[in-house]
């Protein structure tokens, strides 16, 4: 969420799945959406709300490559579809 300087209007950043983000893209968490367990593991790997990822390999089906605070991370496409991540502009799939 941002404020619009000169009106003082929030407005909402654009969040999409990590499983949406091209290759070589980068993005911040900024939400996982899961239970405690799979919360619990994403944490334990790094994958925090606020953390830095960039996309290193996707290739549908199989599971996407990122690299989060420094350790290359291979995660199901199904957990990817789980974690919220705020893109710069034109870098979804």
């Amino acid at each position: 969420m941002f404020t619009y300087p000169s009106t003082g209007i929030l407005k909402m950043a654009a969040t999409i799945p990590l499983a949406m983000l091209r290759e070589n893209s980068e993005a911040v968490i900024s939400e996982v959406k899961g239970g405690m367990g799979l919360t619990r593991r994403l944490a334990e790997m790094g994958l925090t709300n606020g953390a830095k990822v960039k996309v290193l390999h996707s290739a549908p089906p199989g599971p996407i490559l990122v690299m989060v605070r420094g350790s290359r991370i291979a995660i199901g496409r199904g957990v990817a579809m789980k974690i919220m991540v705020n893109p710069p502009e034109g870098n979804i799939a």
